[in-house]
């Protein structure tokens, strides 16, 4: 038996349910997983489903589906299980966030391929060829950030890219970039959204006495830190810890913020669904 995943959203109506449903079984599948929601702002109805069949035909399959569903007009995503989701990843100087996906790639527990890695210093290169993992250094300087933008988009099509992660990468992408790769690009923030914006985060919050410190890991937009968020994490500190205290807590919590969000949109597990997502969790 062979495993897939859809995905489907669509407006919400009676029936929609039984359509998919309809749809399986007509391909002689049982279905192993589902989930669902009604977004109550929008209307939007997301689904995410596993089921076993027999068929091999990917082909076969979608059509099957999009048949069934064909009065919902749906924006329907079909994937065999066993075939992993691509990204491009991009860092600049911090590895921390990058070593953490490749070490988690590599264990098994990331069901992802890293296709490639592009930075705009050499710092990562040497940990990226422990990995086998093909290193860009591409400059992104004010005169060359268009051309930089260039060979992304070049780089995520030639590497047939599910999305790109920014694993620590600092540099601002333009909105006409943010704008192609809609719903495709995946920020770590190194602060719990809204919070302390621009340089020195966690010195601003050391500033300020706070409680609590956090990352967030959100789609990016043109506006910036402002993208639909997918996951964050917080952990308490109390008066006692010193600025370099906070910068270590942090680089644990964005470490983990950035693999969960990974790990949940390698498995077709989040829906962008306007200005929020909705997370179906394991």
């Amino acid at each position: 038996m062979l495993t897939y995943v859809v995905t489907l959203q669509c407006a919400d109506a009676a029936g929609i349910v039984l359509a998919a449903s309809t749809g399986i079984v007509a391909l002689g599948g049982n279905i192993v997983e589902n989930d669902q929601f009604t977004d109550p702002v929008t209307n939007e109805f997301c689904m995410r489903t596993r089921f076993e069949t027999e068929i091999s035909d990917l082909d076969v399959v979608r059509a099957a589906l999009l048949q069934s569903l064909e009065r919902f007009t749906p924006t329907l995503g079909v994937r065999l299980e066993e075939t992993r989701r691509r990204a491009v990843v991009m860092v600049s100087h911090y590895d921390h966030c990058l070593a953490d996906l490749l070490y988690r790639r590599e264990q098994g527990d990331l069901p992802l391929d890293i296709a490639a890695v592009v930075s705009n210093h050499p710092t990562c290169r040497s940990l990226c060829e422990r990995y086998g993992v093909a290193f860009h250094e591409v400059a992104a300087d004010p005169g060359a950030k268009e051309a930089a933008e260039a060979l992304l988009l070049d780089l995520v099509a030639t590497e047939n890219a599910d999305f790109v992660v920014l694993a620590r990468y600092m540099q601002i992408l333009s909105a006409g970039l943010c704008e192609q790769l809609r719903g495709r690009i995946v920020n770590i923030h190194h602060s719990f959204l809204p919070g302390f914006k621009g340089a020195r985060p966690y010195h601003q919050a050391y500033e300020r006495g706070v409680k609590l410190i956090g990352a967030t890991a959100h789609f990016v937009t043109s506006e910036l830190d402002e993208g639909p968020i997918i996951e964050q994490d917080t952990v308490r500190v109390s008066h006692s810890l010193r600025p370099s205290d906070l910068v270590a807590l942090g680089r644990d919590i964005e470490r983990s913020v950035l693999s969960r969000a990974v790990r949940l949109l390698a498995e077709d597990r989040v829906a962008l669904v306007g200005q929020r997502t909705v997370v179906f969790a394991p």
